[in-house]
């Protein structure tokens, strides 16, 4: 097939845990994976690093977002393109669904 089209990303990670972090990979070939988060409130990932360049968009929900010493606020139509090995982390003050693709080179 020449494309994925995925009407609502929201809907398709379903029921957010009550306590935790669930996610689903939607799509992946050589070059593309996307994968959607859903956080409950209070859930976080601490920090980590991709090897290669990755996108986040924040679909619904609020977060605190860290990109390297720097901390941003993210909800819905947040956008956030990080370059390889930037240390970052995310911390749902809300139920929060993201979409996280990471771009091999």
């Amino acid at each position: 097939m020449d494309f994925k089209y995925i009407a609502d990303l929201a809907s398709e990670i379903g029921e957010i845990p009550p306590d935790g972090i669930l996610s689903r990979t939607l799509y992946k070939d050589e070059k593309t994976r996307l994968v959607v988060f859903g956080f409950a409130p209070g859930q976080e990932l601490s920090e980590h690093t991709a090897a290669v360049p990755a996108v986040l968009f924040f679909v619904s929900g609020e977060a605190e977002l860290t990109l390297g010493t720097e901390s941003k606020p993210a909800g819905p139509g947040t956008w956030v393109h990080m370059a390889p090995h930037l240390p970052h982390s995310i911390a749902a003050k809300t139920p929060l669904v993201m979409a996280l693709v990471l771009i091999e080179a």
